[in-house]
């Protein structure tokens, strides 16, 4: 039970009729901005189970939680894994510069960004979801501490159009970042080849709760990525040099 939910309802059994606001909540129709928490809290504060300020330290515990949850309501794909995640990346790290044909003659779209006009960045997204229901995404968002089952999978991967590949995983509660030099993703037991028929050099890599902690040492906080895309990017080259 998600932990607003868990408060409320011991909040909820110290009134009289617990029972009867319970059994309305069961068929109580919801018209943003009013639900069932908005139906529950008011109730409480009107019986002084709840005081404003409990209320308000509530109310910042659970934005706390789920600073990010507003991410998971892009529904498009699309919006979301590039959009969205191109511009924060762009937000932390002011010196990637989108390519053309004018910076690269042979870009056509096959990466994201340059850094230092040298280094190809890929950026791939995904959002952290619990995968043993079928809701929508903001329904099956999780927090990083959660123990349910999650599911990730970053497509598309093309490791042989870019230098260094940027992972970007958001939780309800926090956003995570791996950098990798795109030789450590073609190399990662994680890395299937040929997610689509006929697309040779393509593939995809599957993050799960199972296998997440062996990308550790890929995980970078969010202030040293120039320097971690840098570093992953000196790796690139020594892996593409003979011997």
């Amino acid at each position: 039970m998600d932990p607003l939910q868990q408060e409320l309802d011991s909040l909820l059994a110290h009134l009289p009729d617990a029972d009867q606001i319970r059994s309305r909540l069961e068929t109580l129709v919801s018209v943003y901005p009013f639900n069932e928490y908005e139906f529950i809290i008011s109730h409480l504060l009107a019986k002084d189970v709840l005081s404003l300020d409990q209320y308000l330290e509530m109310r910042d515990n659970y934005i706390a939680r789920n600073m990010y949850l507003y991410i998971f309501e892009i529904s498009a794909p699309r919006t979301f894994g590039e959009s969205w995640a191109q511009g924060h990346l762009k937000e932390l790290v002011p010196e990637l510069l989108k390519s053309t044909k004018k910076l690269d003659p042979n870009y056509s779209g096959q990466y994201d960004f340059l850094l230092d006009g040298k280094i190809r960045i890929e950026v791939k997204a995904s959002r952290g979801v619990d995968a043993s229901i079928d809701a929508p995404l903001y329904v099956k968002a999780l927090s990083s501490d959660s123990t349910k089952p999650f599911w990730m999978n970053f497509q598309q991967i093309k490791p042989a159009c870019c230098d260094v590949i940027v992972w970007i995983a958001v939780w309800r509660d926090v956003i995570l970042y791996w950098v990798w030099s795109s030789n450590e993703i073609e190399s990662s037991p994680y890395y299937s080849k040929g997610q689509h028929r006929g697309n040779v050099g393509e593939g995809q890599l599957h993050v799960t709760h199972e296998n997440i902690r062996a990308f550790d040492p890929y995980a970078v906080q969010s202030n040293k990525l120039a320097e971690a895309i840098r570093e992953a990017y000196k790796r690139q080259l020594a892996a593409k040099k003979p011997g």
